[in-house]
Protein backbone atom coordinates (compact mmCIF):
# COMPACT_ATOMS: atom_id res chain seq x y z
CA UNK A 1 0.00 0.00 0.00
CA UNK A 2 1.46 3.62 -0.40
CA UNK A 3 1.34 6.19 1.45
CA UNK A 4 -0.33 8.84 -0.14
CA UNK A 5 -3.47 6.21 0.35
CA UNK A 6 -2.89 5.81 3.97
CA UNK A 7 -3.53 8.23 6.39
CA UNK A 8 -1.42 9.42 9.21
CA UNK A 9 -1.86 7.25 11.63
CA UNK A 10 -1.87 3.81 9.69
CA UNK A 11 1.54 5.24 8.77
CA UNK A 12 2.45 5.59 12.07
CA UNK A 13 2.09 2.26 12.68
CA UNK A 14 3.94 0.74 10.21
CA UNK A 15 6.27 3.44 8.41
CA UNK A 16 9.00 1.28 7.29
CA UNK A 17 6.44 -0.64 5.39
CA UNK A 18 5.79 2.34 3.22
CA UNK A 19 9.22 3.10 2.78
CA UNK A 20 9.26 -0.20 0.98
CA UNK A 21 6.28 0.73 -1.23
CA UNK A 22 8.52 3.98 -2.03
CA UNK A 23 11.27 2.18 -2.59
CA UNK A 24 9.85 -0.21 -5.15
CA UNK A 25 8.72 2.20 -7.13
CA UNK A 26 11.63 4.48 -7.25
CA UNK A 27 13.50 4.65 -10.69
CA UNK A 28 16.88 6.16 -11.87
CA UNK A 29 17.29 7.35 -15.45
CA UNK A 30 21.09 8.01 -15.00
CA UNK A 31 22.25 5.77 -18.14
CA UNK A 32 20.33 7.69 -19.95
CA UNK A 33 20.77 11.20 -20.31
CA UNK A 34 19.06 13.89 -22.42
CA UNK A 35 21.37 15.60 -24.93
CA UNK A 36 20.47 19.29 -24.63
CA UNK A 37 21.14 22.30 -26.88
CA UNK A 38 24.90 22.56 -27.38
CA UNK A 39 25.68 18.78 -26.77
CA UNK A 40 28.95 18.30 -29.51
CA UNK A 41 28.53 14.78 -31.91
CA UNK A 42 31.72 13.04 -32.07
CA UNK A 43 32.41 13.63 -35.77
CA UNK A 44 32.86 17.47 -34.85
CA UNK A 45 34.94 17.01 -32.05
CA UNK A 46 37.59 14.71 -34.17
CA UNK A 47 37.23 17.83 -36.97
CA UNK A 48 38.57 20.40 -34.21
CA UNK A 49 41.00 17.39 -32.66
CA UNK A 50 42.35 16.63 -36.58
CA UNK A 51 42.67 20.20 -37.12
CA UNK A 52 44.58 20.54 -34.31
CA UNK A 53 47.16 17.86 -35.15
CA UNK A 54 47.76 18.98 -38.60
CA UNK A 55 48.73 22.42 -37.27
CA UNK A 56 50.64 20.68 -34.71
CA UNK A 57 52.72 18.20 -36.70
CA UNK A 58 51.29 15.55 -35.13
CA UNK A 59 51.76 17.41 -31.63
CA UNK A 60 54.90 17.74 -32.20
CA UNK A 61 55.14 21.25 -31.33
CA UNK A 62 52.89 23.38 -29.79
CA UNK A 63 53.29 27.05 -31.35
CA UNK A 64 50.07 29.43 -29.91
CA UNK A 65 50.94 32.02 -33.19
CA UNK A 66 50.20 28.90 -35.44
CA UNK A 67 47.45 27.44 -33.32
CA UNK A 68 45.41 30.62 -32.77
CA UNK A 69 44.47 30.70 -36.53
CA UNK A 70 42.99 27.10 -36.26
CA UNK A 71 40.95 28.34 -33.21
CA UNK A 72 39.35 30.68 -35.40
CA UNK A 73 38.83 28.56 -38.63
CA UNK A 74 37.66 25.46 -36.43
CA UNK A 75 36.86 26.93 -33.11
CA UNK A 76 35.44 23.63 -31.89
CA UNK A 77 39.48 22.95 -31.57
CA UNK A 78 39.06 25.26 -28.59
CA UNK A 79 36.97 22.51 -26.94
CA UNK A 80 39.36 20.24 -27.81
CA UNK A 81 42.04 22.09 -26.08
CA UNK A 82 40.70 22.40 -23.34
CA UNK A 83 39.23 18.68 -23.27
CA UNK A 84 43.39 18.06 -23.21
CA UNK A 85 44.20 20.30 -20.29
CA UNK A 86 41.19 18.34 -18.40
CA UNK A 87 40.27 22.07 -17.05
CA UNK A 88 36.17 23.68 -16.87
CA UNK A 89 36.00 27.02 -18.87
CA UNK A 90 35.93 29.16 -15.37
CA UNK A 91 39.36 27.38 -14.58
CA UNK A 92 40.92 27.98 -18.35
CA UNK A 93 39.87 31.65 -18.02
CA UNK A 94 41.75 31.66 -14.35
CA UNK A 95 45.10 30.06 -15.21
CA UNK A 96 45.20 32.38 -18.52
CA UNK A 97 44.37 35.72 -16.61
CA UNK A 98 47.29 33.88 -14.07
CA UNK A 99 50.03 33.19 -16.35
CA UNK A 100 49.82 35.86 -19.27
CA UNK A 101 48.35 39.33 -17.57
CA UNK A 102 45.27 38.99 -19.86
CA UNK A 103 42.03 38.90 -17.94
CA UNK A 104 39.53 36.30 -19.21
CA UNK A 105 36.40 36.41 -17.17
CA UNK A 106 33.89 33.76 -16.02
CA UNK A 107 31.26 35.29 -17.86
CA UNK A 108 33.55 35.47 -21.38
CA UNK A 109 34.72 32.17 -21.58
CA UNK A 110 31.52 30.62 -20.08
CA UNK A 111 29.43 32.37 -23.54
CA UNK A 112 32.40 31.62 -25.59
CA UNK A 113 32.43 28.05 -24.74
CA UNK A 114 28.58 27.93 -25.02
CA UNK A 115 28.85 30.04 -28.56
CA UNK A 116 31.07 27.50 -29.60
CA UNK A 117 29.32 23.92 -29.21
CA UNK A 118 26.23 25.51 -30.28
CA UNK A 119 27.51 25.82 -33.85
CA UNK A 120 31.38 24.37 -33.59
CA UNK A 121 31.70 24.63 -37.24
CA UNK A 122 30.97 27.96 -37.63
CA UNK A 123 33.99 30.89 -37.83
CA UNK A 124 35.01 32.41 -34.61
CA UNK A 125 34.04 36.33 -34.33
CA UNK A 126 36.94 37.83 -33.13
CA UNK A 127 35.83 41.55 -33.16
CA UNK A 128 36.28 43.06 -29.92
CA UNK A 129 38.25 41.56 -26.99
CA UNK A 130 38.01 38.40 -27.93
CA UNK A 131 40.99 38.07 -30.03
CA UNK A 132 43.24 39.18 -27.37
CA UNK A 133 41.48 36.28 -24.86
CA UNK A 134 41.30 33.50 -27.15
CA UNK A 135 45.27 34.33 -28.08
CA UNK A 136 46.05 34.62 -24.31
CA UNK A 137 43.96 31.25 -23.75
CA UNK A 138 45.85 29.07 -26.74
CA UNK A 139 49.21 30.65 -25.03
CA UNK A 140 48.28 29.67 -21.43
CA UNK A 141 47.24 26.00 -22.87
CA UNK A 142 50.56 25.40 -25.02
CA UNK A 143 52.75 26.55 -22.16
CA UNK A 144 50.72 24.32 -19.44
CA UNK A 145 50.90 21.06 -22.22
CA UNK A 146 54.48 21.74 -23.22
CA UNK A 147 55.92 21.68 -19.82
CA UNK A 148 53.14 18.60 -17.98
CA UNK A 149 52.95 18.19 -14.28
CA UNK A 150 55.14 19.55 -12.29
CA UNK A 151 56.40 18.08 -8.88
CA UNK A 152 54.18 17.90 -6.02
CA UNK A 153 53.93 16.32 -2.63
CA UNK A 154 53.43 12.37 -2.25
CA UNK A 155 49.68 13.05 -0.81
CA UNK A 156 48.97 15.50 -3.92
CA UNK A 157 47.93 14.92 -7.45
CA UNK A 158 48.55 17.48 -9.92
CA UNK A 159 46.07 18.36 -12.49
CA UNK A 160 47.66 17.59 -15.48
CA UNK A 161 49.45 13.94 -14.20
CA UNK A 162 47.48 12.47 -16.85
CA UNK A 163 48.40 10.13 -19.26
CA UNK A 164 48.28 12.28 -22.25
CA UNK A 165 49.70 15.56 -20.70
CA UNK A 166 52.10 14.04 -17.78
CA UNK A 167 55.30 14.48 -19.91
CA UNK A 168 54.19 17.50 -22.00
CA UNK A 169 54.14 17.42 -25.45
CA UNK A 170 56.03 13.87 -26.02
CA UNK A 171 52.92 12.24 -23.44
CA UNK A 172 50.21 14.28 -26.47
CA UNK A 173 52.58 12.93 -28.86
CA UNK A 174 53.07 9.40 -28.18
CA UNK A 175 49.35 8.88 -27.20
CA UNK A 176 48.36 10.32 -30.81
CA UNK A 177 50.39 7.78 -32.43
CA UNK A 178 49.87 5.11 -30.99
CA UNK A 179 46.44 5.02 -29.31
CA UNK A 180 45.78 5.17 -25.54
CA UNK A 181 46.17 2.46 -23.72
CA UNK A 182 42.95 0.84 -22.75
CA UNK A 183 43.57 0.22 -19.11
CA UNK A 184 44.83 3.90 -18.77
CA UNK A 185 41.75 5.10 -20.59
CA UNK A 186 39.93 3.15 -18.12
CA UNK A 187 40.97 4.46 -15.12
CA UNK A 188 40.97 8.00 -15.83
CA UNK A 189 37.15 7.30 -16.79
CA UNK A 190 37.04 5.86 -13.23
CA UNK A 191 38.74 9.36 -11.78
CA UNK A 192 36.70 11.63 -13.89
CA UNK A 193 33.23 9.96 -14.20
CA UNK A 194 32.21 9.22 -17.84
CA UNK A 195 30.23 11.93 -19.34
CA UNK A 196 30.23 13.84 -15.92
CA UNK A 197 31.09 17.31 -17.69
CA UNK A 198 27.71 17.10 -20.10
CA UNK A 199 25.89 15.25 -17.22
CA UNK A 200 26.54 18.69 -15.11
CA UNK A 201 25.59 20.29 -18.18
CA UNK A 202 22.52 18.45 -18.04
CA UNK A 203 21.13 18.85 -14.76
CA UNK A 204 18.22 21.42 -15.57
CA UNK A 205 17.01 19.47 -18.01
CA UNK A 206 16.95 15.98 -16.07
CA UNK A 207 15.06 17.63 -13.29
CA UNK A 208 12.91 19.44 -15.80
CA UNK A 209 11.56 15.84 -16.97
CA UNK A 210 9.61 15.35 -13.40
CA UNK A 211 8.37 18.59 -12.76
CA UNK A 212 6.70 18.64 -16.80
CA UNK A 213 5.57 15.09 -16.07
CA UNK A 214 3.48 17.08 -12.72
CA UNK A 215 2.51 19.90 -14.86
CA UNK A 216 0.98 17.68 -17.24
CA UNK A 217 -1.27 16.05 -14.43
CA UNK A 218 -2.03 19.30 -13.15
CA UNK A 219 -3.19 20.81 -16.64
CA UNK A 220 -4.91 17.44 -17.44
CA UNK A 221 -6.69 17.49 -14.52
CA UNK A 222 -7.98 21.05 -14.74
CA UNK A 223 -6.18 22.08 -11.58
CA UNK A 224 -4.84 25.74 -11.16
CA UNK A 225 -1.06 26.17 -10.15
CA UNK A 226 1.98 28.40 -9.95
CA UNK A 227 4.92 26.82 -11.12
CA UNK A 228 7.74 28.90 -9.83
CA UNK A 229 11.36 29.92 -11.74
CA UNK A 230 14.68 29.06 -10.20
CA UNK A 231 15.62 30.98 -7.52
CA UNK A 232 12.83 32.89 -7.64
CA UNK A 233 11.48 34.31 -3.94
CA UNK A 234 7.86 34.08 -3.02
CA UNK A 235 6.59 35.95 -0.09
CA UNK A 236 5.47 33.65 3.48
CA UNK A 237 8.37 30.82 2.00
CA UNK A 238 11.64 31.45 3.05
CA UNK A 239 12.30 28.61 0.18
CA UNK A 240 10.11 28.54 -3.07
CA UNK A 241 8.23 25.49 -3.66
CA UNK A 242 7.93 24.39 -7.50
CA UNK A 243 4.14 24.16 -7.41
CA UNK A 244 1.65 26.49 -5.19
CA UNK A 245 -1.99 25.49 -6.08
CA UNK A 246 -3.88 27.29 -6.34
CA UNK A 247 -1.47 30.10 -6.17
CA UNK A 248 0.94 31.96 -4.35
CA UNK A 249 -1.82 34.17 -2.93
CA UNK A 250 -3.86 31.66 -1.36
CA UNK A 251 -1.45 28.82 -1.16
CA UNK A 252 -3.32 25.46 -0.06
CA UNK A 253 -1.05 22.67 -1.80
CA UNK A 254 3.00 22.78 -2.53
CA UNK A 255 4.86 20.14 -4.44
CA UNK A 256 8.53 19.69 -4.56
CA UNK A 257 9.71 18.18 -7.34
CA UNK A 258 13.12 15.74 -6.83
CA UNK A 259 15.77 14.05 -8.74
CA UNK A 260 18.83 12.69 -7.44
CA UNK A 261 20.99 9.76 -8.31
CA UNK A 262 23.16 10.40 -4.91
CA UNK A 263 22.17 10.16 -1.68
CA UNK A 264 24.25 12.75 0.43
CA UNK A 265 22.12 14.86 -2.26
CA UNK A 266 18.80 13.51 -1.58
CA UNK A 267 19.22 14.10 1.72
CA UNK A 268 19.37 17.59 1.32
CA UNK A 269 16.42 17.57 -0.43
CA UNK A 270 14.91 15.51 2.07
CA UNK A 271 15.39 18.43 4.55
CA UNK A 272 14.25 20.94 2.38
CA UNK A 273 11.08 18.68 1.88
CA UNK A 274 10.82 18.57 6.45
CA UNK A 275 11.39 22.31 6.46
CA UNK A 276 8.20 23.09 4.05
CA UNK A 277 6.20 20.76 6.32
CA UNK A 278 7.42 22.63 9.56
CA UNK A 279 6.81 25.83 7.69
CA UNK A 280 3.01 24.41 6.93
CA UNK A 281 2.40 23.47 10.64
CA UNK A 282 3.44 27.22 12.01
CA UNK A 283 1.01 27.92 14.51
CA UNK A 284 -1.30 25.29 13.45
CA UNK A 285 -2.47 21.87 14.69
CA UNK A 286 -1.29 18.66 13.45
CA UNK A 287 -4.66 18.36 11.84
CA UNK A 288 -4.86 21.90 10.52
CA UNK A 289 -1.58 22.63 8.61
CA UNK A 290 -1.41 25.64 6.16
CA UNK A 291 -1.10 23.62 3.27
CA UNK A 292 -0.54 20.70 2.14
CA UNK A 293 2.79 19.37 1.00
CA UNK A 294 3.70 16.84 -1.69
CA UNK A 295 7.09 15.59 -2.75
CA UNK A 296 7.09 13.91 -6.27
CA UNK A 297 10.44 12.13 -6.49
CA UNK A 298 12.97 10.22 -8.78
CA UNK A 299 16.33 8.54 -8.85
CA UNK A 300 18.32 6.01 -6.74
CA UNK A 301 19.81 8.46 -4.58
CA UNK A 302 16.42 8.63 -2.58
CA UNK A 303 16.73 4.71 -2.48
CA UNK A 304 19.60 4.52 -0.21
CA UNK A 305 18.95 5.84 3.06
CA UNK A 306 15.52 4.29 4.30
CA UNK A 307 15.95 6.96 7.73
CA UNK A 308 15.49 9.67 5.03
CA UNK A 309 12.57 8.14 3.05
CA UNK A 310 10.92 7.98 6.40
CA UNK A 311 11.52 11.26 7.45
CA UNK A 312 10.22 12.43 3.82
CA UNK A 313 7.18 10.60 4.41
CA UNK A 314 6.14 11.56 7.97
CA UNK A 315 6.38 15.42 6.46
CA UNK A 316 4.38 15.02 3.68
CA UNK A 317 1.91 12.80 5.56
CA UNK A 318 2.74 10.04 3.56
CA UNK A 319 2.20 12.32 0.01
CA UNK A 320 4.94 11.09 -1.70
CA UNK A 321 4.69 10.40 -5.39
CA UNK A 322 7.50 8.67 -7.63
CA UNK A 323 7.39 8.73 -11.72
CA UNK A 324 5.64 5.38 -11.45
CA UNK A 325 2.66 6.52 -9.24
CA UNK A 326 1.83 10.02 -10.52
CA UNK A 327 -1.19 9.12 -11.94
CA UNK A 328 -2.43 9.18 -8.60
CA UNK A 329 -1.48 12.46 -7.56
CA UNK A 330 -4.67 14.40 -8.60
CA UNK A 331 -6.98 11.75 -6.66
CA UNK A 332 -4.71 10.55 -4.17
CA UNK A 333 -4.09 14.56 -2.63
CA UNK A 334 -6.44 17.64 -1.60
CA UNK A 335 -5.63 18.52 -5.00
CA UNK A 336 -8.78 16.62 -6.63
CA UNK A 337 -10.63 19.34 -4.62
CA UNK A 338 -9.43 22.05 -7.13
CA UNK A 339 -9.83 19.05 -10.57
CA UNK A 340 -12.16 21.08 -12.85
CA UNK A 341 -11.84 17.96 -15.96
CA UNK A 342 -13.53 14.96 -15.09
Amino acid sequence: MFPFKATLEEINKDPDNYVDSVFSCLESEFLVMPKGAGFVEYPAFEGGYEALKVATNGFSVLDPAVIYPVTVSEPISIIVLRTMLGFTPPEWGYVTTQKTGVKVTQGFIRSLDRKIRMAPEEELNTNGVTKDRVKAMVKAACHLLSEGAPKVNNDQLHRLNKADTKHGISSIKNLSRIGAPYAMLLYERFIGRPFAGHRDSVSDIIGDSLESAIEEVLTKAGVSFRKTKRAERIEGFDQTPDFIIPSEFNPRIVIEAKITEDDGTARDKVTRIQHLGELSLAGRSQNNPRYEVIACIGGRGFGVRREDMKKMILATRGKVFTAKTLEHLVECSALKKYRSNQ
